[in-house]
């Protein structure tokens, strides 16, 4: 168990629960689930489907074998883990990978530490990291979306897909904003569907599910060197608004980052979290092996947010500055 200590009181108390606010977040992920599905085809659906089936048996499992309420597995973590992993994978992924992928995801990246809100890293891009690493050719063989409007079910049904390059790879054309936004273009599931995630995203921010300092200092981390470096070498870096509106930037800004137990408790150490956090994707795209760099950037930042919590810490209620120095 993590000897947490929690910020100075007093404490806001409100009627969200833990499990009200993992369902919001899964609400809000519909949108792009349901697009995702009609863009790419069953087999998207399959891939949600394995994954989020897979978390939560391997939830109930967990919680069996150390004598828990097995109705803590329908709490609505292991549903949104789940859920994530399946958006940051390619649409035509294995059955049996992405059974693998959710059983590490809640075996090793949350049970392992002791349940929920004692893991140290997000457990979707742990399993993430972990299946990229394993299987690299399966987990960046990825399928273009259907070109057209699907005029029936039996058409939906019969599509296959196609690989393609994602814009990130640099091997294919610049895509425009309305490309990037509409997901007319080659990616993971949850990848291509920006709009849908933008929406989602302030959806979480009306509920107050989340707070904009993540979300806006992520964009910020990521967005100001990529417009600097663009503007000095265009021909070499790729321009801001194909590093915001495409890969899993929008995702992560809105629904990885913003995870409450890997990401600091105070509002500045959000925001020194948050870019951190996008400085980190825009480097491992433009420097790294990979074209993505969402998931290893978000594990990296995970892990040195206990040193921002601890280092910076709230100003205590009801005494001054000076008393507390002097205390």
């Amino acid at each position: 168990m993590i000897n947490f200590k929690p910020q100075i009181g007093p404490y806001a108390h409100s009627n969200n629960s833990t499990t009200t606010i993992m369902y919001h977040v899964v609400l809000a992920l519909m949108p792009a689930v349901c697009v995702a599905g009609l863009r790419f085809g069953p087999s998207a659906i399959r891939v949600v489907i394995t994954c989020v089936v897979a978390a939560v048996l391997a939830e109930v499992v967990c919680l069996s074998l150390q004598r828990k309420p097995l109705r803590n597995a329908l709490d609505g973590s292991a549903i949104l883990t789940g859920l994530i992993l399946a958006l940051s994978l390619p649409a035509h992924f294995q059955t049996e990978l992405c059974v693998l992928g959710a059983l590490f995801c809640i075996v090793v990246g949350k049970q392992a530490y002791g349940g929920l809100g004692q893991n140290i890293f997000n457990p979707a891009m742990l399993g993430r990291v972990f299946l990229l690493i394993c299987f690299p050719v399966q987990m960046t063989d990825w399928s273009a979306p259907y070109a057209g409007e699907v005029q029936s079910a039996a058409e939906w049904l019969s599509y296959d897909g196609v690989s393609a390059a994602t814009v990130l790879s640099r091997s294919i054309s610049t895509p425009t904003i309305n490309e990037l936004l509409t997901g007319k273009m080659s990616g993971s599931i949850g990848e291509v569907h920006s709009i849908w995630l933008l929406l989602g995203g302030v959806y979480l921010l009306f509920r107050r599910i989340v707070t904009p300092a993540i979300p806006l200092c992520f964009f910020i981390g990521l967005l100001f060197p990529a417009l600097v470096a663009n503007l000095f070498q265009p021909e070499q870096f790729l321009a801001p608004h194909i590093h915001m509106f495409s890969g899993a930037a929008v995702l992560c800004a809105f629904f990885i980052a913003t995870d409450m137990v890997t990401s600091p408790s105070s509002t500045k150490g959000q925001m020194i979290y948050g870019l951190l956090c996008g400085g980190l994707v825009w480097l491992i795209r433009e420097a790294g092996s990979y074209p993505e760099g969402v998931a290893f950037a978000v594990l990296i930042v995970n892990a040195v947010s206990p040193l921002i919590d601890h280092y910076i810490q709230p100003k205590r209620f009801g005494s001054s500055k000076q008393l507390v120095e002097e205390k």
